[in-house]
C-alpha cells in the first residue's frame, strides 16, 4: 500500500535513529495532539467525563460488548481482569510465554491470589486439547487441585513472534472452558493487529471470551491507555478493583481523546506495519548469521534468532551505532517491531545495517 493510502503512518519527530524497540514508542501525531488539545473533560472518577465515556462506549461497540472501562495500562487491564474473575486460590491457565505470565510482575499472584498452570504452545498459539488437559478441579482431587477458573488467551502473541489465533481455535478454547465452568478472557493487548491481519472483524474474535483488554499505547499510537471490555455485570465488578488497584484518573479525558483519535483513524493502517515487518524479516533471513521464522511473522513483529555464536547484546549494540535500535529479548534472539513512525526507508535503512555487520 501506497504512503498516501495512509496519511498517518509517517514520521512526524526528527530523528537520526529508526526505533524499532517496540510499539509503544510512538508519539502523538499532530492531529492526535489536536484532539488531545479540544478535549473536553470533566472528574472521570464521579463518571462525568464526557471523552472517557464516548471512548468507552466506542471500544464496547467495537467488541459487540456491553461494557469498557479506561485503565492507564495493559498491566493493569489484565490485573483487574483476572482479580475480577477469579477468588483467591483459583488457578488460571495461560501459556508459557505469554505476557499475563512473564512480563506483568507476577501481579496474578500477588495482586488475585491465583496460581497458574502453564500451556506449551507452538509460536504462542495454545492447541485447545492442552489448554483442557491445564484445567484442574479441587472437586475430585482430594482438594488436592486449586480450581480452574480462568483462561486467558493472547491475541497476538507477543513472544510467539506477533502471531495470530485461528478463530476456530478460540472458538474451540472457549467452548472447553465453559464446559469446564471457566471464564476466558483475551489478552489483546494487539487485537487490531490480529483484526487487520485475518480480516476477521474484532466482535467476530472475541465473540465467546468473558473480557478483552484492548491497548491504546502500542500500535494504534495513543500515549497512554489500555481498556478493559466486557459485560455491564463485569465492568461493573472491574471498576471496584480498578479503584482497589490505584487506577482511577479525574480529567482523564485528554487521553481518552487520543484513544478515540486512535481507533478511528490507527486502525487500518497497521497494515502499512505487518507490511514493513515481513520485509525486514525476509531480507535478514537471506543473510549469513541470521534466521528468521517467516512463518511467525504475522503482523508487525520480527524475531530474529542469531546463527553464528554472536551474542545478542554485542549485535545490538552493532546496530545502534548504525542508527538503528532493537531490543534483545534472549542470548541469541532479538525483536524488531513496526509502528506508525517507521516508514519505508527506514526497513532499508535497518536491512542495510544488518547487511553491514
Amino acid at each position: 500500500m501506497s504512503e498516501s493510502a495512509f496519511p498517518e503512518a509517517m514520521r512526524e519527530y526528527s530523528s537520526d535513529r529508526v526505533d524499532l524497540r517496540s510499539d509503544t514508542v510512538t508519539q502523538p501525531t499532530a492531529a492526535m495532539r489536536e484532539a488531545i488539545a479540544g478535549a473536553p473533560v470533566g472528574d472521570d472518577v464521579l463518571g462525568d467525563d464526557p471523552m472517557v465515556n464516548m471512548l468507552q462506549e466506542r471500544a464496547a461497540a467495537l467488541l459487540g460488548k456491553e461494557a469498557a472501562l479506561f485503565v492507564p495500562s495493559g498491566t493493569m487491564s489484565n490485573a483487574v481482569a483476572i482479580r475480577t474473575h477469579t477468588n483467591p486460590g483459583d488457578e488460571i491457565v495461560t501459556e508459557t510465554t505469554s505476557h499475563i505470565y512473564v512480563y506483568e510482575g507476577g501481579g496474578y499472584a500477588a495482586l488475585s491470589g491465583c496460581s497458574i498452570a502453564l500451556v506449551d504452545a507452538h509460536h504462542g498459539i495454545m492447541v485447545p486439547a492442552d489448554v483442557e488437559s491445564a484445567i484442574r478441579k479441587a472437586e475430585g482431587s482430594l482438594s488436592h487441585y486449586p480450581n480452574g477458573t480462568l483462561v486467558c488467551i493472547e491475541n497476538t502473541s507477543n513472544r510467539g513472534g506477533g502471531t495470530c489465533y485461528e478463530l476456530s481455535t478460540i472458538d474451540e478454547i472457549c467452548q472447553i472452558a465453559k464446559r469446564a465452568d471457566c471464564k476466558v478472557h483475551m489478552d489483546g493487548a494487539r487485537l487490531f493487529n490480529a483484526v487487520v491481519a485475518t480480516g476477521i472483524d474484532a466482535s467476530r474474535i472475541v465473540q465467546d471470551c468473558d473480557s478483552i483488554s484492548i491497548c491504546l499505547s502500542k500500535g494504534l499510537g495513543a500515549p497512554v491507555g489500555s481498556l478493559l471490555v466486557g459485560d455491564s455485570d463485569f465492568i461493573a465488578e472491574a471498576h471496584r478493583w480498578r479503584k482497589m488497584f490505584g487506577g482511577g484518573m479525574r480529567q482523564a479525558g485528554i487521553l481518552a481523546a487520543a484513544g478515540l483519535y486512535a481507533l478511528e483513524h490507527n486502525i487500518e493502517r497497521q497494515a502499512e506495519d505487518h507490511a514493513r515487518a515481513r520485509r525486514l524479516a525476509e531480507a535478514v533471513n537471506e543473510m549469513d548469521g541470521f534466521s528468521v521464522n517467516l512463518e511467525a511473522v504475522q503482523t508487525n513483529m520480527c524475531y530474529i534468532s542469531l546463527t553464528t555464536g554472536q551474542s545478542a547484546d554485542d549485535v545490538v549494540a552493532a546496530l545502534a551505532e548504525r542508527g538503528v535500535d532493537l531490543l534483545e529479548v534472549g542470548p541469541n534472539t532479538l525483536r524488531a517491531v513496526c509502528h506508525l513512525h517507521v516508514e519505508d526507508d527506514d526497513i532499508e535503512r535497518a536491512i542495510t545495517a544488518f547487511s553491514d555487520i
